[in-house]
């Protein structure tokens, strides 16, 4: 376990775009990169790289006066990088700051990948609040970036948040963000802005789509109780993203306990490829986990059920459950583990692989990487749970939509 969260932390810390610090979006061992794009960054990926450099501090892998210089050197990036109404895009250039669209009209603010760095950068906050003067001074920096994003512009008028919103194509974009998936975080950071925050009803008629969010079904003979935008249930990181900060322990609403529906959520997907209904090599109780991932098709949003399983296995979907599913992502671990060079390189596991086609490329991404340093260390002591829920509004966001 240390050995695969030591590698793990190393992609935000060795492997990171030296002139930011923050998290470059791939890594590729063979240095190829069709698209030129080895020094562009990832916002969201950099929240988690940011909660992994804690852990890395918090383990002893490097110094707390380095994980400060590292974190004073993310923030002055940031503190010039392209942001819109406070929000940051999902790629930015790691040289200069500019926005790097993800897509033709989305060149601009991303509330989503904003909210996974805000949910980095508030667990530093709380490292750092009660520290030396100088690391006062940073989570004071830090503090002002958290105050300057608008969430409520993200309404755009109405009860819901929208996704992105570009300076040149206005809302055109059209994302309005119900139903349950990997973006409760955004949310919750949105209730608890003190400056740009939103009403309570913002999550209740537009997350939860005035109650319709419930709908208790069962799938693989373990009970769920949110939608899952149309399907029985979706792709792993969807359990995974928002609770990197989020203590799922206990942690519930009039919609859920999301502990448990994390849980079974997660059971759900092993039960899936324990079944294995399309009959591809190597699935089993030592190895499952669907998620969205590099895959022999390009990036694909893997998930539990016929038409989008496609034979590839992501280590990060059961890896990063550990918090749910201890002994199962165990098991994973260890089978992982005993695959070696196949799967395993000096960053950890690589992204994807699929056993049926004989499909195992070196490549990492962050927004896979993080989640499993981060939830590894959530599983062996919950230090980054702490830090984020220790943050005073976020514990005024919760408590503002009806979470105990």
């Amino acid at each position: 376990m240390d050995s695969v969260q030591h590698r793990t932390f190393n992609y935000f810390w060795d492997g990171a775009e030296p002139r930011s610090g923050m998290a470059r979006e791939r890594f590729n061992e063979d240095g190829i990169y069709p698209e030129n794009d080895k020094n562009i960054v990832t916002t969201g990926g950099s929240g988690f790289g940011i909660m992994a450099v804690l852990s890395g501090v918090k383990r002893g892998y490097i110094t707390r006066k380095q994980g400060f210089d590292r974190f004073d050197k993310i923030v002055s990036f940031l503190e010039k990088a392209d942001r819109f109404h406070g929000a940051y895009p999902h790629w930015l250039n790691g040289e200069t700051g500019k926005v790097k669209p993800f897509g033709k009209k989305d060149n601009g603010g991303d509330l989503v990948e904003t909210s996974f760095l805000m949910q980095g950068l508030l667990a530093v906050h709380q490292y750092y609040v009660k520290g030396s003067k100088k690391e006062k001074a940073l989570a004071s920096r830090i503090d002002k970036l958290w105050k300057e994003v608008e969430w409520d512009w993200y309404r755009n008028g109405e009860n819901v948040l929208y996704w992105h919103w570009s300076p040149n194509y206005a809302w055109e974009m059209n994302f309005p963000v119900r139903g349950f998936n990997e973006c409760l975080i955004m949310y919750v950071l949105a209730a608890a802005s003190p400056t740009h925050g939103v009403s309570s009803e913002v999550y209740h008629q537009g997350w939860a789509e005035n109650g319709a969010i419930v709908s208790p079904h069962t799938t693989e003979g373990y009970k769920l109780n949110l939608r899952y935008q149309g399907t029985k249930a979706g792709p792993l990181f969807w359990a995974h993203y928002s609770f990197l900060g989020l203590n799922p322990h206990g942690l519930k609403d009039k919609y859920a306990d999301y502990y448990q529906e994390m849980k079974n959520y997660s059971l759900i997907n092993r039960a899936y490829c324990i079944r294995n209904p399309k009959r591809y090599k190597g699935y089993g109780k030592d190895c499952w986990g669907l998620t969205a991932s590099y895959s022999t098709i390009g990036y694909s949003g893997h998930a539990p059920n016929e038409k989008n399983d496609l034979g590839v296995i992501a280590p990060t979907a059961a890896l990063s459950s550990i918090v749910y599913t201890p002994k199962e992502s165990m098991d994973v671990m260890r089978h992982l583990y005993d695959m070696r060079d196949k799967v395993f390189g000096k960053y950890g596991f690589y992204d994807a692989f699929s056993e049926t086609d004989e499909w195992y490329p070196k490549r990492y991404l962050a927004i896979d990487q993080g989640p499993i340093a981060v939830m590894i260390e959530n599983y062996r002591s919950g230090f980054l749970w702490k830090l984020f829920m220790s943050h005073p509004d976020v514990n005024k966001g919760l408590s503002k939509l009806g979470f105990k």
